[in-house]
């Protein structure tokens, strides 16, 4: 059971990661530079995290069958969207939001097997 709970923490970084390459390229389209303070901070940011997190992955990767955890991997194609969505404003469609149950589902029926 902690062997999900770790990958789920390494779903939530590696997805704060991607937030954190979004605000970089948002600060790049900015400043117009990559070593700008706030686009670099950011890159930097984004680039540690997803280190970290890719070496707790390996960790996961030790304790589990990848085909098992694996698909917990699936709940960043909900975390991303949803929080760009509150912290970016970004907008979608009751297409998407279809999208996301039948992932949902995808991945309870993955996990839950």
């Amino acid at each position: 059971m902690m062997t999900y709970v770790w990958a789920l923490i390494c779903v939530l970084g590696l997805s704060g990661a991607q937030i954190l390459f979004k605000l970089a390229a948002n600060a790049l389209n900015d400043t117009g530079s990559w070593f700008a303070p706030r686009t670099a901070g950011l890159m930097a940011a984004a680039l540690s995290l997803m280190g970290v997190m890719t070496i707790f992955w390996i960790w996961v990767l030790q304790t589990a069958e990848l085909g098992r955890v694996y698909p917990i991997m699936a709940l960043a194609f909900v975390i991303v969207p949803a929080a760009t969505h509150v912290l970016l404003g970004e907008c979608f469609t009751p297409r998407y939001f279809t999208g996301v149950v039948l992932i949902m589902v995808g991945i309870v029926v993955t996990v839950g097997a």
